[in-house]
C-alpha cells in the first residue's frame, strides 16, 4: 500500500511540475522572426585562403581538382585575375574614396529599348529575356498608399498560371508577357491577394499601366528590411571588399538613422569559380551587425583565373539559401562584381530563371560593375536590374584609374556619389514610399 501512495505522489508530483512549465511558457516571449546568422553551406575546408601549410612548411596551393607544390605566399595572399585586369583601370587602393553612378532602366524606358536594341544587333551571347513589353501593376490601398507584399498572379484566358509576383515597397509589379509566353495571349487576368482579400483585374495587351485598390495593410511597422551582399570574391575584387569592411558598421547605422527606423537584417553570399577553394558560401540574415561585420572582415579575395566567374551559383545561393522573411519586407541584393557569369558550364544554374524567382518573392537586385566590366557583363547586370525594378549601380573613375564621375558604361545622364552613399540613398529610397510622416 505504501509503495502505491509513493507512486500516486510521484505521479501528482510529475504532473504539477508539467503544469507549471506550461504555465511559465506563456509568459515567454513570441519567438522573433529574425536569425542569428551563421554560415548555411560551410564545406569544413576551412577559412577563405586556397593556400594549406605542408609538413614541410612550404605551401600547397589548391587548383582544380589537384594539388601543386609552390612557394610560401605572403601574408595576405591575394590572387589577381589576370585576365580580369589586363584592361582595368589602375587599381591604387583609394578604395575609401571610391564613386559610383546609377542609372534606372525601366525609368528611361525608350533609352533602354534602344540599347538592348544595338546590344542584339552586336550578336553578343546572353541569354535573352524579350521584355519589350511591359506591363506595370500597382497595388494601393483605398487611402493610395502602396502595399507592400501583396501576391499578383497573372493568368491567361484559360486560367493557366503565367506569373506569380510580390509587389515591392512602392506597391508594383512588372509583368512581360513576350519574356513568359511570348506575348500570345489577347488578355490577362490579374488577381492581389493579402490578408486573405482579394481584388482581380482583366487586361489587354494595349493598355499597359494598372491599378488595383486592395483593403489590405501597407506594411508593418517598422517596416522590415532584408539586405543581402552578393560579392565576388575572386582576386581582382580585392579593393572592393575592402571598401564594404572599413565602412559596414557607418552605412549599417545610417540604414537603421533613416526616418523609417527599418527593422533590418544583413546576410550575404560570397562567390568565385568553379576551381577555387570553394564556389559560393551564404552567411544568413542578422539583425547583429557587428556580427556580420566580423565574418565580413575574414572574407579574402583569391582565385577567379579567367575572366567570367560562377554567378549563376552564387545568385542561385543568395536566393534560396538565407532565410528571406518575405512577407510584408523589403527585400534588395547587392550584387557587387566585376564579370559576367559562365554561360558554358553543363549542369549550372541560370540567371534568367533566378530573375523570376527574385520577382516572385519581392527581391530586388542592384547590380555595382566594378571596374573591368565588359560589355556582356553590362548587359547581363541591367536585365538583372531592370527586371527585378532595381536598378543599374557602377564605379566611375579619373584620370590615371583614382576616383573620379566618368564611365565606360553605355550610360547618360546620370549622377555621381560616394560608394557609401549611394547604397544608403538607394536604401532609403526604397523604404520612402512606406514613410507616410511626410
Amino acid at each position: 500500500m505504501k509503495t502505491k501512495r509513493n507512486l500516486h505522489r510521484l505521479t501528482l508530483f510529475t504532473l504539477l511540475i508539467l503544469l507549471l512549465l506550461n504555465a511559465c511558457s506563456i509568459f515567454q516571449p513570441a519567438p522573433r522572426d529574425e536569425r542569428t546568422g551563421g554560415w548555411v553551406d560551410w564545406d569544413n575546408k576551412g577559412g577563405w585562403s586556397g593556400y594549406e601549410a605542408s609538413a614541410d612548411g612550404a605551401y600547397l596551393e589548391e587548383s582544380g581538382s589537384s594539388l601543386a607544390l609552390g612557394a610560401a605566399p605572403p601574408e595576405a595572399p591575394i590572387a589577381i585575375d589576370a585576365e580580369k585586369s589586363v584592361d582595368s583601370p589602375l587599381r591604387s587602393n583609394q578604395y575609401a574614396s571610391m564613386r559610383a553612378g546609377s542609372v534606372d532602366d525601366n525609368a528611361e524606358w525608350d533609352d533602354y529599348l534602344l540599347y538592348r536594341q544595338r546590344f542584339t544587333e552586336a550578336g553578343i551571347l546572353v541569354h535573352d529575356l524579350d521584355v519589350s513589353e511591359r506591363h506595370i501593376i500597382r497595388v494601393t490601398d483605398a487611402d493610395d498608399h502602396p502595399i507592400l507584399g501583396a501576391v499578383v498572379t497573372i493568368s491567361d484566358a484559360d486560367g493557366r498560371e503565367l506569373s506569380r509576383l510580390q509587389t515591392a515597397s512602392d506597391g508594383r509589379v512588372l509583368f512581360f508577357p513576350k519574356a513568359i509566353d511570348g506575348g500570345q495571349a489577347q488578355g490577362y487576368f490579374i488577381q492581389a491577394e493579402k490578408d486573405g482579400r482579394e481584388v482581380s483585374l482583366n487586361i489587354n495587351g494595349e493598355t499597359r499601366e494598372h491599378d488595383l485598390t486592395l483593403d489590405a495593410r501597407s506594411a508593418t511597422d517598422p517596416v522590415r528590411l532584408d539586405v543581402l551582399f552578393l560579392i565576388d570574391a575572386t582576386g581582382s575584387m580585392s579593393d572592393e571588399i575592402q571598401q564594404l569592411k572599413d565602412n559596414m558598421i557607418s552605412v549599417s547605422e545610417r540604414i537603421h538613422a533613416l526616418p523609417s527606423a527599418p527593422n533590418v537584417r544583413f546576410g550575404m553570399t560570397i562567390y568565385r569559380d568553379r576551381g577555387d577553394l570553394f564556389i559560393s558560401r551564404t552567411f544568413d540574415f542578422t539583425s547583429d551587425i557587428q556580427a556580420f561585420t566580423d565574418e565580413l572582415a575574414q572574407v579574402i579575395a583569391e582565385g577567379g583565373g579567367d575572366y567570367p566567374e560562377s554567378l549563376n551559383e552564387g545568385l542561385h545561393s543568395a536566393l534560396h539559401l538565407p532565410e528571406w522573411r518575405v512577407d510584408e519586407t523589403v527585400s534588395l541584393i547587392f550584387l557587387i562584381a566585376d564579370a559576367p557569369p559562365h554561360l558554358d558550364y553543363s549542369q549550372d544554374y541560370d540567371y534568367a530563371q533566378e530573375i523570376f524567382n527574385a520577382t516572385e518573392d519581392g527581391i530586388k537586385i542592384f547590380p555595382l560593375a566594378s571596374s573591368g566590366l565588359d560589355d556582356q557583363g553590362e548587359y547581363i547586370f541591367r536585365q538583372l536590374a531592370q527586371m527585378t525594378a532595381g536598378k543599374f549601380l557602377f564605379l566611375t573613375y579619373g584620370a590615371g584609374g583614382g576616383p573620379g564621375d566618368d564611365t565606360t558604361h553605355h550610360v547618360d545622364d546620370y549622377s555621381v556619389l560616394s560608394l557609401d552613399d549611394l547604397v544608403v540613398k538607394v536604401v532609403e529610397e526604397e523604404l520612402e514610399p512606406l514613410d507616410y510622416s511626410q
